[in-house]
C-alpha cells in the first residue's frame, strides 16, 4: 500500500494507534496450537469492526495464465509510479510486550578460530573478501519514488534476480552484467488485469525454487485505491531463465490488511507468513500462515491455498516459514516449520509451529504449536519509536528504523542427514548499540525442537542490524547486515563461522561488502525492511547478499548493492563436538578491502524437476502421470537416460521419450491392484555420460475404490 510523502491516509495513524486485538478464542488457539480444522464456520467468531470473521480458510486462485516472455514485453514502470516521493507500505509496528533482561550470549569482540586447537583467539577479521560486488537497482526504483526499498534477491543456476519496491532486475551471476534492465514488477503482470496488474503495492519477494529450477516473484496488491491490501500476486517462471515467461496467479486472501508477506519453498507447497491488521490498519490481529499449491503452480493449473484459523491474535508474535536450502529434502511428508519472534512479555521463546497443508481436502490441513524453545534474554531495540540507529553527519531526528520487533528474512532450513536445522536472525540492543541476534534450531520437523546455538553479534560500538543469515552445504554459517554509527555512514558487512568453530560464535571475523558515502535524512526514518542472504544452488557454498546504502547524504535517494563471498571450499565436513569458548582479549579491528573477481563459468550440466510432486491412484490401481523437466544449464546439450527407483511392488515406470533429448519427458507409473496401499516416495535419476542428477516425487495408493 502506497501513500504520498507527508500525506495522511487511513494507514498513517498506524504507528500511533495500534491497539491489541485479542479474544479468548485466539489466546486458547495460540497457546495450544490448532489441530485439524474442519471449516471456516467451525471456528469462526463474531467479527469486530473492520475485521473479517476468524476461521479456517481455503480458496483458489481467481485467475491464472502464462505471460509472454518478460524480455519481449515493453518495460513497465511501477503500478503506482508518477506520485511524489513517499513512504512505501506502512509496515506497522507490532505491539511491544517484551520485558528486557540481561543478554548472556553477547559476542563482544572480533574473534578468529584457531582450527588446530578448536579455540578462539583475538584476531583482526579474516573472513574472505567478496567475489562479486556490484550495484543493484537505485532510487526511484523504476518509478516507485518510495522508501524503503524492501531489497531482497535470490541466486539461480546462471542468474541473480534482485527485487525492490516495485521493480526487479536480472543479472548474469558470473559477471554482474545486467541481462534484463530494471523494470516494474507490473511488467510481469501486463495483460493479467485486476489488482495484480494495476494495484501492485510492493513488499516484493523473489525466491529461486532450486528443486524445480524456477523463479518465484511476488508482491501484494490492493483491488481498490481506497481499500486495504488484500491480495497476493505470485508468478512462477516456466524455466530457469528469469527473463522468460511466467505462470501468473492472483489470490484474494480476505478483507483484512495483510502486511509484510514472506514466502518460502517447501517440497509440497509455497508457504507464506503475513502480519495481519484490521482493514483500517489500526489494530494488530496477529500473524497468519498460508500455503499455496506448488505442484499446480509449476504446471500452470488453477491453484488452491489453505490457511489455518485466521490471524492468531494480537498477543502472538510474528513468525516466518522455513525456506529450503540444499538438495537433501526434509523427511517424506514433513510439515512445514514456522518459527516465531521471541517477543513475549516474559520467558521469551522461539515458538515453533508445524503446518501440514492438504490441498486435496483442505479440512484435513493442520497448524499447531509443537514447542517453545527458550530464547536467551535480550534488551529490545528501539522499543518505543523504532527509529534509533545513528548515522554520521546528521541529527538524531534522522535516526534509522531498527525493526526490532520481528524475525528478519529468511528462516533458512537445511537437512544435513544427521540433523535438520533452521537459522534465523533479529535485531536487539546490546550494550547500548544495535546487535544482530542469530540462532540455530534443530529437530524442527520431528521430535522436540531445541536451540542448538545462539549469539548476539556486537564486537564493538558500531550499530549492526537488519541481518540475514544462512548456512552452506558444509554447515558454515554466514550473516549479512547493515552497520552504522554517529561516526560512519551506513555500510553493508558480513561475518561468518565455520562448522568447526566453537558454537555460539562467529569465529571467522567480519568483512565490508560496501561502505556507503552518505546518510539518509527524513524519508520517514525508514530503512531496509528487507535484506537477503541466499546460497548458490550450483556449488552450495557461495553466499549472495543484497541490501541498501546511500551514496550521498539526502532523502529518498537510496542505492542497493549485491555481492557474493565464500567462507570455505571443499567437501562437506561433519558437525564437530562443541568446545567451550575461552576468555579472550580484544585487539584493534582491521578491515580488509574486498576485491571483485569473477566467478568461473560453470561447466555444462543439467538438473531434473518432477511435477506434480505427488499423484494419488485408487485402491483398484491405475496410472499416475508426471512431467520430468530437464533443465539444461551452461550449454548442456546431451541426451539424458532416465530411470526410476523406490517404487512399490506391482508398479512399473515408463518414460516417453527415453533417452530424453529435449527439455522434458513424460513418466507414466502403472499401478496394479496388488500394490499395497500407502505413500511411496520415489527417485527419478538422469544420466548423461559422467553426469548424474536426480529428483524425487511421491506416489500414493489410496484406500478409495
Amino acid at each position: 500500500m502506497k501513500r504520498k510523502h507527508h500525506s495522511h491516509t487511513a494507514f498513517s495513524t498506524v504507528r500511533f494507534l495500534l491497539a491489541l486485538a485479542l479474544c479468548a478464542t485466539a489466546v486458547f488457539l495460540a497457546s495450544l496450537g490448532f489441530g485439524v480444522f474442519t471449516s471456516g464456520s467451525a471456528v469462526a467468531q463474531g467479527p469486530t469492526a473492520n475485521q473479517e470473521p476468524k476461521g479456517a480458510k481455503s480458496g483458489t486462485s481467481y485467475k491464472n495464465d502464462i505471460s509472454p516472455p518478460v524480455r519481449n514485453l515493453p518495460p513497465q514502470a511501477a503500478a503506482n509510479s508518477g506520485k511524489a516521493e513517499r513512504e512505501a507500505n506502512e509496515n506497522p509496528k507490532i505491539p511491544h510486550r517484551h520485558q528486557d533482561s540481561a543478554d548472556p550470549v553477547i559476542q563482544n569482540r572480533h574473534m578468529k578460530s584457531v582450527s588446530t586447537l578448536n579455540v578462539l583467539a583475538p584476531s583482526a577479521p579474516s573472513v574472505p573478501a567478496a567475489l562479486m560486488n556490484f550495484d543493484g537497482i537505485a532510487f526511484p526504483g523504476v518509478g516507485c519514488n518510495c522508501a524503503p526499498p524492501d531489497t531482497n534477491g535470490a541466486v539461480g543456476t546462471t542468474q541473480y534476480v534482485q527485487i525492490v519496491n516495485e521493480g526487479f532486475q536480472v543479472f548474469d551471476k558470473a559477471t554482474g552484467a545486467s541481462v534484463l534492465a530494471a523494470r516494474g514488477i507490473s511488467t510481469i503482470w501486463s495483460g493479467f488485469g485486476g489488482a495484480c496488474e494495476t494495484g501492485g503495492s510492493g513488499d516484493p519477494v523473489v525466491l529461486y525454487d532450486h528443486l524445480a529450477n524456477r523463479w518465484l516473484i511476488s508482491q501484494f496488491a490492493k483491488p481498490t485505491t481506497s481499500g486495504p491490501i488484500t491480495d497476493e500476486c505470485v508468478a512462477i517462471s516456466t524455466t530457469a531463465d528469469a527473463t522468460g515467461s511466467y505462470a501468473r496467479y492472483g489470490f484474494h486472501l480476505g478483507s483484512n490488511f495483510y502486511d509484510y508477506p514472506h514466502l518460502s519453498v517447501w517440497p509440497d507447497g509455497y508457504y507464506m507468513s503475513m502480519n495481519v491488521f484490521n482493514s483500517s490498519g489500526t489494530s494488530y490481529l496477529g500473524p497468519q500462515a498460508f500455503a499455496f499449491d506448488r505442484a499446480k503452480m509449476l504446471v500452470n493449473q488453477p491453484a488452491g491455498f489453505v490457511s489455518p484459523v485466521g490471524p492468531l491474535g494480537g498477543t502472538v508474535d510474528p513468525f516466518l516459514p522455513a525456506d529450503l536450502d540444499g538438495t537433501t529434502l526434509p523427511p517424506s511428508g514433513a510439515p512445514a516449520p514456522f518459527v516465531g519472534f521471541p517477543g513475549q512479555g516474559t520467558n521469551p521463546n522461539y515458538t515453533t509451529y508445524h503446518f501440514h497443508a492438504d490441498f486435496v481436502t483442505p479440512t484435513l490441513s493442520t497448524f499447531r504449536t509443537v514447542a517453545n524453545p527458550p530464547a536467551a534474554g535480550y534488551t529490545a531495540l528501539c522499543p518505543t519509536g523504532r527509529a534509533c540507529v545513528p548515522q554520521a553527519g546528521v541529527t538524531s531526528s534522522n535516526n534509522l528504523d531498527g525493526i526490532g520487533d520481528r524475525l528478519l528474512f529468511r528462516l533458512a532450513y537445511r537437512n544435513f542427514g544427521t540433523h535438520e536445522s533452521v537459522v534465523g536472525t533479529y535485531s536487539v540492543n546490546a550494550n547500548g548499540v544495535a546487535g544482530v541476534r542469530w540462532f540455530e534450531l534443530r529437530n524442527v520437523t520431528s521430535g522436540a525442537p531445541v536451540v542448538y546455538q545462539e549469539s548476539t553479534y556486537q564486537p564493538d560500538n558500531t550499530w549492526r542490524w537488519l541481518g540475514s543469515v544462512a548456512m552452506d552445504g558444509q554447515g558454515n554459517l554466514a550473516l549479512g547486515f547493515s552497520a552504522s554509527s554517529s561516526a560512519i555512514y551506513p555500510q553493508l558487512r558480513y561475518a561468518g563461522r565455520l562448522v568447526s568453530d566453537p558454537i555460539n560464535t562467529l569465529g571467522q571475523g567480519e568483512a565490508h561488502l560496501f561502505d556507503g558515502t552518505g546518510s539518509q535524512t527524513g524519508t520517514g526514518n525508514r530503512w531496509g525492511d528487507y535484506a537477503a542472504l541466499t546460497v548458490d544452488p550450483v556449488d552450495d557454498s557461495t553466499f549472495w547478499f543484497t541490501s541498501e546504502y546511500y551514496a550521498a547524504t539526502g532523502q529518498y535517494n537510496w542505492r542497493t548493492r549485491i555481492g557474493s563471498f565464500k567462507l570455505a571450499s571443499g567437501s562437506p565436513t561433519p558437525t564437530p563436538t562443541p568446545t567451550p569458548t575461552p576468555t579472550v582479549t580484544p585487539t584493534p579491528t582491521v578491515t580488509p578491502t574486498p576485491t571483485a573477481t569473477p566467478t568461473p563459468t560453470p561447466a555444462p550440466d543439467f538438473s531434473l524437476a518432477i511435477a506434480p510432486s505427488s499423484v494419488t491412484v485408487k485402491r483398484s490401481g491405475g496410472t499416475a502421470t508426471y512431467t520430468v523437466t530437464i533443465n539444461r544449464n551452461a550449454g548442456f546439450t546431451g541426451s539424458v537416460n532416465l530411470s526410476a527407483s523406490g517404487l512399490p511392488a506391482g508398479t512399473t515406470a515408463q518414460f516417453t521419450p527415453n533417452p530424453a533429448t529435449a527439455t522434458s519427458s513424460t513418466l507414466t507409473l502403472t499401478v496394479s491392484a496388488s500394490t499395497a496401499r500407502g505413500t511411496y516416495p520415489f527417485t527419478v535419476t538422469g544420466a548423461s555420460g559422467s553426469l548424474t542428477q536426480s529428483a524425487t516425487a511421491t506416489l500414493v495408493k489410496n484406500q478409495a475404490k
